[in-house]
């Protein structure tokens, strides 16, 4: 009987042989800002987009990058990846959107990451969707709530709820581009189109800037032929718009999660810090011209 495949705290020995390194080191900076704004999106959840937006900010900042990251689902996944616990907020994002009287820099709170901040979301946030519906403008409220300080920052990464209601429309109005975490499974795969007319639409009518920075494929296990012909598609399908860099399935982002750490922080050499670093360098690329 043939073995089985490796446990997946074992994958990161199983590189992917037909995946490129691309995007070299980016320069050090001698400013900062004004802040490029990517929304990390999929109406699919579990596809990696609190992660990767976790692990994409830590490794911006790595590259001496100045990152906020705002948790834009009530969930509160993005808080608490960071090691916050989000029902002892006083203030988060969603007395930002509502109350005029709050200001974002009693809002946002320092991660443990040199260089990248939070803007933190708790349960709150679910109750902003409805109150926001009779509300002038209601599209760009995001927007408007983080525009006093893009100055000081040069990427503010945006963790978008799986859905694409109010919140997520929020999210696109204000976006320069959107980052798409595809999960390597045929059904993620499907829904992506159905994502891409809604940026489509945003873009028509709300945000003429808006583009597509990439899709990154995630959960990817290169001993299994289904993630491999899906990763395959998505390339065929794509093109250029698909990331070198590609994000294995492992059991070190689990526990990042528990640790309330970034993979660069809690397994610094492993296979899942490499293939951050890789996405951050790409984005750097592709968003600014290696900024």
């Amino acid at each position: 009987m043939e073995p089985g495949p490796a446990p997946l705290d074992d994958q990161e020995d199983y590189p992917d042989p037909d995946l490129r390194e691309s995007a070299p080191e980016p320069a050090p900076l001698t400013s900062h800002g004004p802040a490029r704004v990517i929304a990390v999106a999929n109406q699919k959840g579990g596809v990696g987009k609190t992660t990767s937006t976790i692990n994409l900010g830590a490794c911006l900042a790595e590259y001496g990058r100045r990152v906020l990251l705002v948790d834009f689902d009530p969930q509160g996944a993005l808080s608490v990846g960071l090691g916050v616990q989000p029902h002892h907020l006083e203030r988060t994002i969603h007395n930002l959107l509502i109350d005029a009287g709050t200001k974002i820099d009693e809002v946002i709170i320092p991660t443990k990451v040199p260089g990248m901040d939070l803007l933190p979301s708790n349960i709150d946030l679910s109750a902003a969707e409805v109150q926001l519906v009779s509300e002038v403008g209601r599209e760009q409220a995001l927007g408007r709530a983080i525009r006093p300080v893009l100055a000081q920052y040069d990427m503010v990464l945006v963790d978008c709820q799986p859905s694409l209601g109010l919140l997520t429309i929020n999210a696109l109005a204000c976006a320069h581009s959107v980052l798409i975490p595809l999960e390597c499974e045929y059904f993620s795969l499907r829904g992506v189109a159905l994502l891409i007319d809604t940026i489509e639409k945003v873009r028509d009518r709300l945000n003429p800037q808006l583009e597509i920075s990439g899709i990154v494929a995630t959960m990817y296990d290169p001993r299994t032929v289904h993630t491999r012909e899906v990763r395959t598609r998505v390339m065929e399908a794509f093109g250029d718009l698909v990331f070198d860099a590609t994000i294995n399935r492992t059991v070190r982002f689990p526990e990042t999660t528990v640790a309330g750490e970034p993979i660069t922080r809690w397994a610094p050499n492993s296979a899942g810090a490499r293939a951050y670093r890789q996405l951050a360098r790409e984005v750097i690329l592709r968003e600014a011209g290696g900024r």
